[in-house]
Order: C-alpha cells, then sequence, then structure tokens
C-alpha cells in the first residue's frame, strides 16, 4: 500500500515559528505488478492458438481391389506443375493424340481456366495433377488449394509420366521430367 514518510521533530522550532512537517511520498508498486502479472496470465489463458490446418487427402485402399470404370481422355484435364510458378496443362486429348499444349499461372487464371472446363464437360470431369521435377511444394499446394476453391472433387494425384507425355512436355513445354 501508498506509505507516508515523515521527517522527525516537532512543530516548533528555537525560534518559535510553527513550521509544517515536510512529508515525502514512498508509493509501493507490489500491487501493480500482481496486477500486470494477473492480466498477462488472463490474456496468455484465454487467447486460442492458432492451430496448424492442413488439407485432408483420401487415397485409395490398396487392400481393396476396386474395379471402376475407365475415364475417357475428353472428360480430364491433365496438369503439369513446371517451373517458375507455371502450369502446362492438356485438355480432351492423351498426350499420343497430339494435343494442344497451353500454360497459365496459378490463381485467378488457373481457377479461370479449370472452371471453364468443368463448365464445358459437365460432372464427369476430372483433373489429373501431375508435379515436375522443375515444380515446388509450393506448386502442389497452390495447385490443391486452387481445386478446393474451384470445388472440383474429382481430381486425381499422380506422379508417373507416360512416354507420350515425357516427349510431349520435353519438345511443346521445355519442361524436363
Amino acid at each position: 500500500m501508498a506509505a507516508i514518510e515523515t521527517g522527525g521533530g516537532g512543530g516548533h522550532d528555537k525560534g518559535g515559528k510553527v513550521r509544517s512537517k515536510k512529508a515525502s511520498t514512498r508509493i509501493d508498486m507490489t500491487p501493480m505488478v500482481d496486477l500486470g502479472f494477473l492480466l498477462i496470465t488472463f490474456f496468455i489463458l484465454a487467447t486460442t492458438l492458432s492451430k496448424p490446418s492442413s488439407m485432408t487427402l483420401d487415397v485409395p485402399d490398396k487392400t481393396k481391389t476396386n474395379e471402376t470404370n475407365p475415364i475417357k481422355a475428353s472428360k480430364v484435364m491433365t496438369a503439369f506443375l513446371g517451373k517458375d510458378n507455371q502450369v502446362v496443362y492438356i485438355v480432351g486429348k492423351a498426350a499420343n493424340e497430339d494435343p494442344e499444349v497451353k500454360t497459365v499461372g496459378y490463381g485467378y487464371d488457373l481457377r479461370k481456366v479449370m472452371l471453364e472446363e468443368q463448365a464445358k464437360i459437365g460432372p464427369d470431369f476430372v483433373i489429373v495433377v501431375k508435379p515436375t521435377k522443375e515444380s515446388t511444394y509450393k506448386n502442389l499446394v497452390d495447385m490443391m488449394d486452387e481445386l478446393s476453391i474451384a470445388k472440383i472433387r474429382r481430381r486425381a494425384l499422380v506422379y508417373d509420366f507416360t512416354p507420350d507425355e515425357k516427349t510431349l512436355l520435353k519438345e511443346k513445354a521445355k519442361l524436363e521430367i
């Protein structure tokens, strides 16, 4: 608590004059420090820490052999994650059918292409994502984010390239596989 220290001596000096006592104040800071620590403790306990978020990835069970119908190439967009934050893609044809190879950046442009192709093809639209050696982990995360934003549920992540895809990417897109 606040304490007031007073000087010693009486109220009368030799001269008979009455002088008031000089009071010096000394404030005890202990309660304020206690309050500060209580506030810090309260805010630490009341704050929610940000939790790391991750994307769920469903993969097929290897122990079960599910017979599926093959998907037609005309309903597939194959996106090759390339260098310099670019996506090289082909739509509606397999690599051995001499498809038109197009390049687009991540973000709005990629999302626009995916949504346009999905509107053309319909609900059977599938995107196959194939990262190359020149792509980065960030590119893969960005691609998965774009697929989630565009609400495209039918997708496949494939790390293998056919010989035709390797030739196509080397000749037309100048990518190393």
